[in-house]
């Protein structure tokens, strides 16, 4: 006789960050460990993990860590948590910047200011929470499928056909 045991995969996790690039790194793959273990589809882990990366590498770079009056030294928090109905929700929250999370139009040549491009391609809906205490808070819910397909041109913007470009110079 054989007796099988569940093992209780955890739904929702929250941790400690590192403000900075350091703990970027183990939380994707805390989040991607977890998500897999609970049977979130791979293209939910994936565009999941993408963003968790998005989000904190913004609140590293715009935001102040946990509890902290200057950028520097401390944390952010980063929580995910998968709903009944299968919706995944992806937080973090750092101690407020100077400026608000918001889209950018960067050029074509910069370097960075894709992020909530990114977020908004991959995302059912995305916002920002503020509390009394000036922590902000970005949320970002991911489902199954959702704007996959024209990924590429929310984040790249509109292609250009230079084959069809010159057809008027013949």
């Amino acid at each position: 006789m054989a007796f099988v045991v569940a093992q209780e995969v955890p739904t929702s996790s929250s941790m400690a960050v590192p403000h900075g690039p350091a703990g970027v790194g183990k939380a994707r793959h805390r989040m991607r460990e977890q998500l897999a273990r609970s049977g979130v589809s791979e293209s939910v882990v994936d565009d999941a993990v993408l963003i968790l990366s998005e989000l904190l590498s913004n609140a590293c770079r715009h935001g102040r860590p946990l509890g902290h009056g200057d950028a520097g030294d401390g944390d952010v928090r980063a929580a995910w948590h998968v709903d009944k109905a299968g919706r995944l929700t992806v937080e973090v929250t750092d101690g407020g910047g100077p400026t608000r999370p918001v889209p950018a139009t960067p050029s074509v040549t910069a370097r960075g200011g894709r992020g909530l491009n990114i977020i908004t391609a991959l995302a059912q809906e995305w916002g920002v929470r503020d509390s009394a205490t000036g922590e902000v808070t970005v949320w970002v819910i991911v489902t199954e499928g959702h704007r996959r397909e024209d990924f590429v041109t929310r984040v790249a913007g509109p292609s250009f056909d230079f084959a069809n470009a010159f057809d008027d110079l013949d």
